[in-house]
């Protein structure tokens, strides 16, 4: 049995883009993963220590986000998902980017799902 522990909504600030512009400046990321995850012996003893710890994965995907200033939102996502797998021993992973375009009225959104 594989049960699924999820961030919704993570508002990460990071130069991102492609554009000249866009490298001289900061843009909010939206960022949604769902982490396949046994939570049954968290959930009989209680204790953090036996749960994937969501705010470090957090930290986690807020650190690769940040550090890569990437161009493109593709690569945001592939790395957090490579990042997360290593680091919390995950066997599966999907990652949402959302840039949102609020003067184009429109968000660039790209989801994809990587295994270990």
């Amino acid at each position: 049995m594989t049960d699924t522990v999820s961030i919704r909504g993570l508002n990460v600030t990071a130069v991102i883009g492609a554009y000249d512009w866009e490298r001289d400046v900061e843009q909010t990321l939206v960022i949604s993963v769902d982490m396949a995850a046994d939570v049954s012996r968290a959930a009989a003893t209680d204790q953090l220590a036996d749960a994937l710890n969501y705010a470090a994965v957090a930290e986690t995907i807020t650190a690769v986000v940040r550090d890569g200033k990437f161009q493109l939102i593709e690569t945001a996502a592939s790395r957090v998902a490579s990042r997360l797998i290593a680091d919390f021993g995950l066997t599966w992973v999907r990652v949402e980017v959302v840039k949102p375009r609020p003067a184009e009225g429109f968000s660039a959104v790209v989801t994809i799902e990587r295994s270990a």
